[in-house]
């Protein structure tokens, strides 16, 4: 029978007819003919230049060199009144790892102002003062070349380069005024959070032609009160932030919400050190510096700029702005001005204290979720105290007269007042007792018993109501984060494992003005507990004025503390299980007066969740690496012999008016 399939040639020969072939093939084929038909021109030219002999600015993008080589990415903005022989201007600088370009590019203007509605940029003082604003990218973010490092350190122990922020801010405002010639000479850094962070490392060494620094909301010590930890505990919620901000040179990597409600994402990872390892965030070097130190160890106590700048006094004027319902950093500004106010012999160090959130100082400061002030009062901060701050030191003005040295908003009774000094020394520290009841009582006595609550973190306590959506600024997409410390408490305060204490109804005004300080004793069955004490200002049953106020519980004050630490921050301990122990911790400052027909109110729990991990409650050597079976249940006892303490003004009378 025939073979229907083909003999197959020897390889050698195959191979030797097929390279024939293809010879023939090239020697007798032709390229083909040119096109026939006309090109079609490109219509984006080579390079645009935009008409703009109509602005009233002129905008110019530069790299400016630094000491070992490396370029910043630099906008520079110049008012066309300072140009062409008009009356040289004083240069307003920030400097950002969040986008020079797109801050100084938010509207396609012919107007100055327009352009400058970044998320820090006072852009009305900016203007009515008729500043040279300069936005630079740190190094290693966006336009600037180099690497970038997490709140890069000062030269030293941590920094083994030549280069920080320090030096740049010293070199850039160094070709500044060689290289601008609008300029006076004079130079002002100015920003919020991170970008106030910055005007603080200016203030090291800092540039003799630097005259004026604005820290706004900064990042100050991580560990202690702002964006990584509070006393120990980790705040997980900022775990978007480090993937976005540190993976890559633009914030191109984002982070991705698996939940509608956080709260279900956090808790089906379990810890967040196994959420990092499920987002890829051991990629990143800080995120793994974070894993590597739980505990305020010297990598945090040598980047805490109230450390810092407490070494040396401070030469440049300096306004630091603080926030009462911060989100991100409540401790950083009040514990820079506690550190370096004792130095200021020639009263250079100034404080405002509004009732914002974060950064909220350049917004509209009417409200703050339900509660409102009945003025605009970010716009009175920046016109009354901003604004003159600004001209006197900036401008050289003397004429413009100085401000106080403490500008203070005062909460309950919605009114500025200027301070000579913060805290009040007529603040008088008198104990809130938690009694026997769920009482609260001022300057009454302790007694013997305790209340109790089970601590399950299977169902952590919610640090808002729940659905909670993901941290991020924009209400359009249901992102309130920003005033969540102002959220109505009523939640928290209704569930069995929040121990909750109350004032009798007030009969006359009682103010604080200061930091309100947490003295717990209290036990757990466990070997490892989080305190959590939340300070309350709880509205009369009906609020004619504004009805949804009526028993509104706001949050005055309130913090955490990871009870590993009792003992100091630097090494970690378990706890005697069963064992009465005392808790004394501060809590973020407070200006505030407690009306007639309010109530004090104090809440106690162990977890503030997602905002904070979760305390296994089994002590572990390091919570990022507890596993599910760590995670127990624990018996919670707060003795009676707890208080807080209060910084009174006028005690005397506020205790029998509580009385």
């Amino acid at each position: 029978m025939k073979s229907p399939f083909k003999p197959v040639l020897a390889a050698p020969l195959f191979v030797s007819l097929c390279i024939a072939g293809l010879a023939t093939a090239q020697t007798t084929q032709t390229a083909p003919p040119a096109p026939q038909y006309p090109a079609l021109p490109s219509e984006t030219p080579a390079e645009f230049q935009a008409a703009t002999s109509g602005f009233n600015y002129v905008k110019r993008t530069v790299m400016i060199p630094m000491r070992d080589g490396t370029r910043l990415n630099t906008v520079i903005i110049v008012p066309k009144a300072a140009m062409n022989g008009g009356a040289k201007a004083p240069i307003l600088m920030t400097r950002t790892p969040y986008d020079a370009a797109s801050l100084t590019s938010h509207a396609d203007s012919s107007d100055l102002e327009t352009i400058l509605t970044g998320y820090d940029n006072a852009a009305d003082v900016i203007v009515e003062g008729g500043y040279i604003r300069v936005v630079q990218d740190v190094r290693g973010k966006y336009g600037s070349e180099g690497d970038y490092v997490m709140n890069r350190p000062l030269h030293g122990p941590l920094n083994p380069t030549p280069v920080d922020h320090s030096t740049d801010t010293w070199d850039t405002i160094e070709w500044l005024t060689k290289n601008v010639p609008e300029t006076n000479g004079r130079v002002g850094i100015i920003g919020i959070s991170y970008d106030g962070f910055l005007p603080l490392m200016a203030l090291v060494n800092p540039h003799p032609a630097l005259k004026v620094s604005v820290p706004m909301n900064p990042m100050v010590d991580g560990w202690m009160g702002d964006d990584w930890f509070h006393h120990g505990a980790f705040r997980q919620i900022n775990m978007s932030y480090i993937q976005e901000q540190v993976v890559t040179r633009g914030n191109t990597a984002k982070w991705f919400s698996s939940n509608y409600d956080d709260y279900d994402m956090y808790m089906r990872a379990g810890s967040a050190g196994e959420l990092g390892r499920q987002r890829g965030l051991q990629q990143s070097g800080f995120w793994r510096k974070v894993l590597e130190h739980p505990s305020y160890d010297a990598f945090w106590q040598q980047q805490a700029m109230d450390k810092i700048l407490a070494k040396q006094p401070v030469t440049v004027p300096t306004l630091l702005v603080h926030s009462l319902w911060d989100a991100e950093d409540i401790y950083g500004p009040v514990a820079v001005y506690k550190a370096i106010k004792p130095n200021d012999k020639e009263n250079k160090v100034f404080l405002s204290i509004g009732p914002w959130s974060h950064g909220g100082a350049i917004g509209d400061g009417s409200s703050l979720g339900a509660l409102k002030f009945g003025s605009d009062t970010a716009l009175h901060w920046r016109q009354e105290v901003l604004k003159p701050f600004l001209a006197r030191y900036l401008k050289g003005d003397d004429s413009v007269p100085a401000i106080p040295t403490v500008t203070a908003f005062e909460t309950g009774t919605n009114k500025w007042r200027n301070l000579p000094a913060w805290p009040l020394a007529s603040a008088k520290p008198v104990a809130l007792r938690l009694v026997e009841g769920q009482k609260a009582v001022l300057g009454g006595a302790a007694d013997r018993g305790y209340d109790e609550y089970v601590s399950d973190p299977g169902k952590p306590v919610p640090f808002r109501q729940r659905p909670i959506p993901p941290y991020g600024y924009d209400e359009a997409k249901g992102q309130s984060w920003p005033r969540w410390l102002a959220d109505d408490q009523r939640d928290a305060s209704g569930r069995t494992d929040v121990a909750t204490f109350v004032s009798d109804v007030l009969t006359a005004p009682v103010k604080i003005a200061g930091e309100p300080v947490a003295n717990l004793v209290a036990s757990t069955s466990g070997t490892d507990s989080d305190w959590v004490v939340k300070l309350i200002d709880v509205y009369p049953d009906q609020v004619g004025s504004q009805p949804a106020m009526g028993g509104y519980q706001l949050m005055v004050s309130g913090d955490i503390f990871r009870g590993r630490y009792r003992e100091g921050y630097e090494t970690a301990k378990p706890l005697a299980s069963n064992k009465a122990l005392n808790y004394r911790f501060g809590l973020p400052t407070a200006n505030h007066v407690f009306l007639p027909g309010h109530r004090i109110m104090v809440q106690v729990q162990s977890s503030w969740f997602p905002l904070y991990d979760r305390n296994p409650q089994t002590f572990v050597p390091n919570i990022f690496n507890a596993k599910p079976s760590d995670y127990k249940k624990a018996t919670q006892r707060v003795y009676h012999s707890s208080f807080v303490e209060l910084p009174l003004v006028d005690a005397a009378s506020a205790a029998s008016a509580a009385r």
